[in-house]
């Protein structure tokens, strides 16, 4: 079996922006949920059988308090904030597993359910539904892959060197040089993704740099490093069948009512097992 998992934070996001370009600023109060909704039903269209989607149910986690500056809620559209957790209520009652995260992030949900479903012998492929570089990190060989529709790519472990210069299991150690501006962390000045990839290559992970190649910066590294590290310890599932698409639920009908789109409602029940 293929297991996807998908970052629905990042969807979200990604539906209203795309809005935007034809809506005139006027947002539909629920037409990036539906969008997400879409895009969910074009995967099992598709073949997809079992599913995973990851949210933030709240911006903030635990990183927040290893550093000051990691991303928050603030300066997000109040009309985008206003359907984060609709788009949890619908996913789910589309049939989807969702996972909606409060300390840990999205993040750590794609990578704990990455590494749960990595152990099952059922599961021949993992298919990561991002663009977050720090995902690249769970990337294995051709078996975890990372879909980045931003780039159109589905990125191997082959395609994470190519792209950043280390192997997956360094990219903490990139993103903690390099740093993350999405996330709200800088790295370490001076140095560029050419000369992160070098270091690492060189020295390894940035435990075994020699003390005068970071010099008074090692500490902040490590720091980074470490908020760059994605928990893969969350209890999402005992099973992998859990995730297996089965229709939609008795709730899902009231829900397409509410967001005025039937037709989500006819392509769920065409698409359910009989």
């Amino acid at each position: 079996m293929i297991v996807h998992l998908v970052d629905g934070t990042y969807e979200l996001f990604r539906h209203f922006y795309g809005l935007r370009r034809f809506n005139k600023g006027k947002d539909a109060p629920f037409g990036a949920t539906v969008g997400v909704l879409n895009t969910l039903l074009e995967m099992i269209e598709g073949g997809a059988t079992h599913i995973g989607v990851a949210t933030d149910h709240v911006i903030e986690s635990f990183r927040n308090s290893m550093w000051p500056g990691y991303k928050t809620g603030e300066g997000i559209e109040p009309a985008l904030l206003a359907q984060f957790h609709p788009l949890e209520r619908a996913i789910a009652a589309m049939g989807v597993v969702v996972w909606p995260m409060t300390d840990l992030e999205a993040d750590d949900a794609l990578a704990s359910a990455a590494h749960l479903a990595g152990k099952d012998k059922r599961v021949e492929k993992i298919s990561i539904w991002t663009t977050d570089k720090d995902l690249a990190q769970c990337v294995d060989g051709d078996r975890i892959v990372q879909v980045d529709r931003r780039a159109k790519e589905i990125r191997n472990a082959d395609g994470v060197v190519k792209k950043f210069g280390v192997e997956p299991r360094l990219i903490p150690d990139f993103l903690g040089l390099v740093g993350d501006t999405a996330d709200g962390y800088p790295g370490i000045e001076g140095i560029g993704k050419v000369g992160a990839a070098r270091m690492i290559s060189k020295y390894g992970p940035i435990e075994s740099f020699p003390p005068n190649v970071l010099g008074d910066n090692q500490e902040q590294a490590l720091l980074f490093k470490k908020l760059a590290t994605l928990r893969t310890d969350a209890p999402l599932f005992a099973d992998v069948e859990e995730l297996r698409w089965r229709g939609p639920t008795d709730a899902f009908r009231a829900l397409t009512v509410e967001f005025d789109n039937p037709r989500l409602l006819a392509r769920c029940l065409k698409l359910a097992p009989g």
